[in-house]
């Protein structure tokens, strides 16, 4: 059978606190200890009350650029060396404590190295009492004449306050004074521990300013440690369990009052109002700040400190000393503490001494040391992680949960990063070289701290009772006391003033005495006195009767209208309600409007810097392509130049292409005839052969018919079968050869002086030209053409020249140059060498004209041969210009 499930209890939903917009950022001091010996080396330097520097130590390595870096950190206010205990604390810890007295929530705690002095600035020495007895003296300074009595104000063990009668605050104060074992408080500062008297000399005292008169207070303090990430209550009495049983060897179990048991940890709750606390620990009223020293100093002495490489005395956990301050206005008489728990009003000043973090390698910790300090240094990362998250969250508009479970010190502070008081922090720093890095890691920090904005705590809603009751109460009590001392009669014994003039107002009696039996006139007027006082007392009766009644219709009318004005209250609380329901919704879109238009802010920066990014690669784009359009265009121009270079080098290969295939088909056709010559020749000397062969008729020599030329209009010379005869005594006419050369081009004719004038018949004839022996670029400036004149020796002994010919065009540099076009050979050979074929021609009697023009142009050609070649022909010297090739002997 399945039983039904029961349903969960709901929980109780918390009561809205008031919102409140406005955030102060986390205030951050700095506090710089001297150093421990004058000789030892500096790496901070105060250069202003808000701001230090800090020097990399010699044997630290430079950074890059090979300087030493220094860096600067700015603060709410930096503290010196020579500063004194009192100045820190009216910078720093008066405005909480002044907090606290006017209902607000504070926290102070101190962060730095080991052996950087966090705990001398909490605690303090002897003359110099640090933050912690300087805030209770200034507690007890300020609400001393208005404390409650003892047992008034008794904690709930849910972090809250109840408020008991006078009856029970007094059964409550007789049975701790009848405990043996709860000490007392001391009468005065010579029964304290040595170390804290005269901490704080009577000069030094302060109290604060507009404390309420009309309220009354008291103190709780507890001093709890958390070691190893517990938390272990310091102001716990030793426990002695005297029931736990013991065995002996017989099986017997005896029973010991001796037993120790250890101290166990506590753990962390949350209350109604969803704020952290303590459960379990011990919360001590104290009424003076003597008694307060005392209970501190007994959970000093509890406090778990160890001997390491770098602190005689250091911190092995971190230590949170807690003042609750509670207060409740009197009632109307302002003579007790109103009985109503809703107006308690609870707050509290946390002040934290933090262990301080440490590097292994320098303590040389092992064990148990080492673990703690592993500890210690995981718990401040914590608190580093989470001071990030909240600066991004605040910053970012993102909504990043805060890790502050992973630590008990977060944990427990967690509701003062989310609006329930003040927090501040002084940062402890030791100039010496040695803690430089570490240093610079607090430093970051405390720079990180700052941005984290807290909201502000708002203010306790005040009591409607009209101010001054207690003052009125005690001048009520003072004149009373006056007037029962003038009387005579007791003091304590109260009796109203209206009785006594009442009892004033009535007739004297007579004397009541009878001395003799026969008088009749004692009774007669004692029994008229007293009528008359019957009558005096029914008139007074009647009076207060009549006087009751009419006070009674009063009341029923002033009932009446009271009840009128409640529902008028309560119909003005419910249209309170509703537009207190509407300011809330008002402010809750408030709230999220401004969420949204942080994260509309943060996205317009993201999209800003994406912008600026893209507006850069732009520009660099546009840059690079400016520069390839530069480049483009300039290869574009090259292409250009080139391709017009081209085409000039392609028209100029083309006309030389052009000129060198018509030189080789000149060159073909003038050796096909030169061919068809020479056959001719042959037939020729074999037909005289025949012809010489009849003496009775001997044959003419025929004539010699010339040799075609190059020109191709030009038609090759008939040859006869006979030469034609010479007339006898015809002189004989040299034909000049024109050259080529003439023309009207100006001419640069360069002959080196090595030449020889060789005389021949046939020259080059160059009028109006330019001679030199080195050719020169003004020379060539001048001219159109220019012609080399080449000299040298042939196989056979004889002077060989060559007119090496070419024109002259100017270069794009300004410059000049030769372009060579064409080669002439000159040969010369003896005239006076005789051949058989001259002879026998001698020899023969003229036949006529044919026959001696034949004989002299061969006599001509014997004479001088000139054979004109192009650059670059295929003909060798045997292929002649201007004349028919010399007739070799067979």
């Amino acid at each position: 059978m399945l039983r039904p499930t029961k349903g969960k209890t709901p929980r109780r939903p918390a009561p809205k606190k008031p919102y409140n917009n406005q955030k102060d950022p986390v205030g951050v001091y700095c506090r710089v200890r001297p150093l421990s010996c004058d000789d030892e080396e500096c790496c901070i330097e105060v250069i202003h009350n808000t701001t230090i520097q800090l020097h990399a130590p010699d044997g630290l390595k430079a950074n890059r650029n090979g300087e030493y870096k220094e860096t600067q950190y700015s603060f709410k206010k930096v503290f010196g060396i020579k500063t004194t205990q009192m100045e820190l604390f009216e910078d720093v810890s008066k405005p909480l404590v002044d907090d606290v007295i006017h209902g607000k929530n504070g926290l102070l705690f101190t962060y730095g190295v080991t052996g950087s002095g966090k705990t001398y600035t909490m605690t303090g020495s002897a003359g110099q009492g640090g933050l912690l007895p300087r805030s209770l003296d200034m507690i007890f300074n300020s609400i001393g004449p208005y404390q409650a009595k003892r047992f008034v104000f008794k904690p709930d063990d849910k972090n809250g306050m109840e408020i008991q009668n006078q009856v029970d605050a007094l059964l409550e104060r007789q049975k701790r004074d009848s405990q043996q074992n709860v000490p007392k408080t001391p009468s005065s500062r010579q029964r304290l521990d040595p170390e804290f008297a005269d901490m704080i000399r009577p000069e030094e005292a302060c109290k604060a300013d507009g404390v309420d008169e009309d309220s009354s207070y008291s103190v709780f303090v507890s001093y709890i440690e958390i070691y190893n990430n517990y938390i272990y209550d310091l102001l716990e009495e030793t426990p002695v369990d005297p029931l736990k049983a013991k065995w002996n060897s017989g099986g017997t179990p005896l029973r010991s009052n001796t037993e120790f048991i250890p101290p166990q940890s506590k753990i962390l709750r949350e209350d109604q109002n969803h704020n952290m606390y303590v459960a379990g620990c011990t919360e001590v009223e104290v009424k003076s700040t003597d008694e307060a020293f005392d209970v501190f100093w007994k959970g000093q002495k509890k406090r778990r400190i160890a001997n390491t490489q770098l602190n005689r005395e250091s911190s092995r956990s971190h230590s949170v000393f807690i003042i609750k301050l509670a207060q409740a206005p009197l009632d109307a008489d302002g003579d007790n503490v109103l009985q109503d728990k809703n107006q308690v009003t609870v707050s509290q000043l946390c002040l934290v001494d933090l262990a301080g973090s440490e590097r292994t390698s320098r303590t040389r910790a092992e064990g148990s040391r080492l673990r703690e300090a592993g500890n210690i240094n995981q718990s401040l990362m914590t608190l580093r992680t989470c001071m990030e998250v909240l600066r991004e969250n605040q910053m970012c508009g993102t909504n990043k949960m805060v890790p502050y479970r992973d630590s008990k010190v977060t944990h427990f502070f967690k509701n003062y990063f989310d609006g329930e008081g003040k927090v501040r922090m002084i940062v402890c720093v030791n100039p010496k070289a040695d803690d430089y890095e570490e240093t610079l890691l607090v430093m970051r920090f405390a720079e990180m701290t700052q941005e984290v904005e807290v909201a502000r705590p708002v203010d306790r809603p005040i009591c409607g009772f009209a101010p001054g009751r207690r003052q009125r109460n005690l001048a009520f009590k003072d004149e009373l006391s006056r007037r029962l001392e003038e009387r005579g009669g007791p003091v304590d014994t109260e009796i109203p003033a209206a009785l006594n003039q009442l009892l004033q107002s009535f007739p004297p009696l007579p004397p009541c005495e009878i001395s003799d039996p026969s008088d009749d006139q004692t009774l007669p007027r004692l029994i008229e006195a007293l009528e008359r006082r019957h009558r005096m007392r029914q008139s007074m009766i009647d009076e207060y009767n009549r006087t009751a009644n009419m006070l009674k219709s009063m009341l029923q009318e002033m009932d009446g209208s009271l009840m009128n004005k409640e529902n008028y209250i309560h119909q003005q609380q419910g249209q309170l309600g509703e537009k207190d329901k509407c300011i809330q919704d008002q402010k809750s879109e408030i709230d999220r409007l401004e969420k949204k238009a942080k994260m509309l802010e943060y996205k317009i920066d993201i999209l800003q810097k994406t912008t600026n990014i893209y507006e850069e690669d732009k520009r660099t784009l546009q840059h690079e392509l400016e520069s390839r359009e530069h480049r483009l265009a300039r290869e574009q121009s090259e292409k250009k130049r080139m391709e017009a270079r081209m085409q000039g080098m392609v028209y100029d290969t083309k006309l030389q292409w052009e000129k060198e295939c018509e030189r080789r088909v000149n060159a073909k056709q003038l050796e096909m005839q030169n061919k068809l010559w020479v056959k001719d020749e042959k037939l020729k000397q074999l037909k005289a052969i025949v012809t010489e062969s009849r003496p009775e008729n001997p044959p003419a020599r025929p004539e010699k018919p010339q040799r075609p030329s190059r020109e191709k209009d030009r038609l090759p010379a008939k040859r006869s079968a006979s030469p034609s005869p010479v007339p006898t005594g015809a002189p004989v006419r040299p034909h000049h050869r024109r050259s080529h050369s003439a023309g009207n081009e100006r001419w640069v004719d360069h002959k080196p002086v090595t030449n020889v004038e060789l005389d021949t018949v046939m020259q080059p004839n160059l009028p109006n030209s330019i001679k030199v022996s080195t050719p020169s670029e003004k020379a060539l400036s001048k001219a159109d053409k220019y012609v080399l004149t080449h000299q040298e020796v042939a196989s056979d002994g004889e002077i060989q020249t060559k007119l090496i010919k070419g024109e002259v065009f100017k270069t794009r540099s300004g410059g000049q140059a030769v372009q060579f076009t064409d080669i002439e050979t000159l040969k010369q050979e003896n005239p006076t060498a005789s051949s058989r074929k001259r002879r026998s021609s001698e020899n023969q009697p003229p036949q006529g004209d044919g026959n001696m023009q034949g004989g002299w142009t061969d006599v001509e050609n014997r004479c001088s041969v000139a054979v004109e070649m192009r650059a670059g022909s295929n003909l060798g010297p045997g292929y002649q210009h201007h004349g028919y090739q010399k007739r070799r002997k067979p």
